[in-house]
């Protein structure tokens, strides 16, 4: 059975959890993670590489391969994935951090830019990676737009398998992207400049690696998420604007239909930035679980002494549980 979270009361605000969920003092002893990781350049099809880091069991014969997503703007480094990935370690599991494009230290590794609806080198990484667990169960776990991610890849399940993938788990998850964007300008404004500081700085990386094809001097000026995104959409011709772009990753209603592997969302009700109404509208489906709490924010979880996360504990109960079925 699953526990439920309640935080000291001190740490309840959903502020509060989102950036406890952040914050690097939380990783301070899980060196290991980082420093013992292999470095591995992963193939995502059409020319496009992608930047991870993998560390195995050191007896070889771990229970299982975890690959982590990490949020938009986040990277393989970020804490609630190093945080993460170290508890899952320590339970006896292979570990694999990901960086989607343009996130972490892979701005170099291709010339296109990142943008949330780029699912099929994502995809085609995930299934490259599932093949180092040696047929043993393969997880994925997303933060966030990690959180959407693992969700499409969980979807892709119906018409391009990875044969060991046994379950998919979001915790966050942005369903919604547009909505996700607009609270992120318009909630704490902390969230605003957090996000549109750290994206400006990745814009201004890959004009220094590119400067034939980008120019964004005139956008970096932007002071809000959304502005920005509209402005940079003649970056990304596939679309005919922002709104068919949100499009391309928005998961609502019935999305789920064909979901052909167990996938458990987990969220938190007084999110500020992902809306929980989208994922209580979700339809049931037998493959899919939601564990929504009372409290937690975004990607947070975390009550103090010594800064417990609830949400490690939780994606155990759900692996183990799969495991004595």
């Amino acid at each position: 059975m699953q526990d439920t979270f309640i935080p000291k009361f001190w740490v309840r605000s959903p502020h509060v959890q989102t950036i406890l969920g952040s914050l690097k003092i939380r990783s301070r002893n899980q060196h290991q993670i980082v420093h013992s990781s292999k470095e591995m350049i992963v193939e995502g099809g059409n020319g496009v590489r992608l930047l991870g880091y993998y560390l195995p069991q050191p007896s070889k014969n771990g229970k299982g391969l975890i690959t982590f997503l990490h949020g938009w703007e986040g990277s393989s480094d970020s804490t609630y994935v190093v945080s993460a990935a170290k508890y899952m370690y320590d339970k006896g599991y292979d570990i694999f951090r990901l960086n989607l494009r343009d996130h972490g230290n892979s701005h170099h590794l291709n010339e296109g830019l990142f943008h949330g609806a780029l699912l099929e080198e994502t995809f085609h990484a995930v299934r490259a990676i599932s093949s180092l667990s040696n047929n043993a169960p393969y997880f994925i776990i997303g933060f966030s737009l990690g959180g959407n991610f693992a969700l499409r890849i969980a979807l892709k399940q119906s018409l391009s398998k990875i044969p060991n993938l046994a379950h998919v788990i979001s915790i966050s998850p942005a369903l919604d992207p547009y909505k996700a964007t607009l609270s992120i300008d318009e909630s704490f404004p902390i969230y605003r400049y957090y996000y549109l500081n750290k994206w400006k700085n990745s814009l201004r990386k890959k004009q220094v690696l590119f400067p034939e094809r980008y120019n964004f001097t005139d956008i970096l000026k932007l002071t809000t998420c959304m502005s920005l995104t509209e402005a940079i959409m003649p970056y990304h011709p596939d679309f005919r604007d922002y709104t068919e772009y949100f499009r391309h990753y928005t998961l609502r209603d019935n999305v789920f239909a064909d979901l052909a592997v167990p996938m458990t969302i987990i969220a938190s009700e007084d999110d500020p930035i992902v809306p929980v109404r989208d994922i209580y509208e979700l339809k049931e489906h037998p493959n899919l679980t939601r564990v929504i709490q009372k409290y937690g924010g975004h990607c947070g979880f975390i009550d103090i002494f010594p800064h417990m996360c609830w949400h490690e504990r939780e994606i155990e109960r759900i692996i183990r549980s799969r495991e004595e079925i």
